[in-house]
């Protein structure tokens, strides 16, 4: 099955950030995980600001209840209404 193409604002990680990852010398589990956090990262700072607070002020229920109201509406309206489309 094809994934359709990410848009801009929901790419995780730029070709630039992944050439980073790796030129890195790190071992390839490292490299996943750097990869893993990165976008991590990316995610948290939209959740963040959809509640308008900082990204350590988030709490995991805001976390948790972020991902089922994604998830319900991929599920719902399909994915491209959604944020991560996967």
């Amino acid at each position: 099955m094809d994934v359709p193409p990410q848009q801009p604002s929901t790419q995780f990680l730029t070709l630039e950030e992944s050439a980073k990852v790796d030129a890195a010398l790190l071992s390839s589990p490292e490299k996943f995980l750097t990869r893993l956090t990165i976008s991590s990262l990316k995610v948290l700072k939209h959740i963040a600001q959809e509640y308008s607070v900082a990204i350590e002020d988030l709490t995991a229920q805001q976390v948790i209840a972020w991902f089922e109201k994604d998830g319900k509406i991929r599920r719902e309206q399909g994915i491209e209404a959604a944020y991560l489309k996967w």
